[in-house]
């Protein structure tokens, strides 16, 4: 007996998303909170970058910024980066200031990591009053004490990626105290102290 002709496919259907009902995903890719707790389980490095703004008042002022998302590019010739959120305070300063400096901040330092992560802060002034530093020579930047390493830079390239700046610089010199503590991490939401 011949087979009489197979029967329709049945259509899959799939339901449709409701607003509200979890994170949205960008129109390419993953949420903003799925990226975040991915990201969050990347330990990385807490660095202080500053720099000293010579138009601010008479005598110009410092101005400072936690960051984790700093590494190094090159070592021929010596390059390192670091993503500076658009518009920001920052951003703004490193356009218009090419030299910079960067902090690697040790475990027992993380009161200065936080001090210049606040949200809605007092001015960067206050910021620096009780916290030792000295000025850099090739950067005029503070540099904190207790610190691991100190780095000046001078900016060679600007990149924007998406709501951050990728600031690309030139290191110019290096302080390497005899201090041996451990670093700073920042993991799941948190600043840790190895070891």
């Amino acid at each position: 007996m011949a087979a009489g002709p197979a029967a329709p496919a049945t259509p899959t259907v799939t339901p449709a998303s409701v607003p509200g009902d979890g994170p949205i995903p960008h129109a390419v890719g993953v949420s903003d909170d799925e990226f975040r707790a991915a990201l969050s389980r990347l330990a990385a490095g807490v660095v202080l970058i500053t720099a000293h703004d010579p138009d601010a008042g008479p005598r110009g002022e410092d101005a400072g910024m936690t960051a984790t998302a700093f590494l190094s590019v090159s070592l021929d010739p010596p390059l390192v980066m670091v993503s500076v959120r658009n518009d920001s305070r920052m951003d703004d300063l490193l356009a218009e200031q090419p030299l910079w400096a960067v902090s690697v901040l040790s475990g027992h330092q993380r009161h200065v990591a936080g001090r210049f992560a606040m949200k809605g802060r007092i001015s960067d002034r206050l910021l620096f009053e009780d916290i030792p530093h000295v000025r850099g020579e090739a950067s005029g930047a503070p540099l904190i004490e207790g610190a691991l390493a100190a780095l000046e830079c001078r900016t060679e390239q600007r990149v924007v990626a998406g709501d951050h700046t990728l600031v690309i610089a030139r290191v110019l010199a290096t302080t390497l105290p005899t201090e041996d503590d451990g670093p700073l991490t920042y993991f799941r939401g948190k600043y840790r102290q190895l070891g």
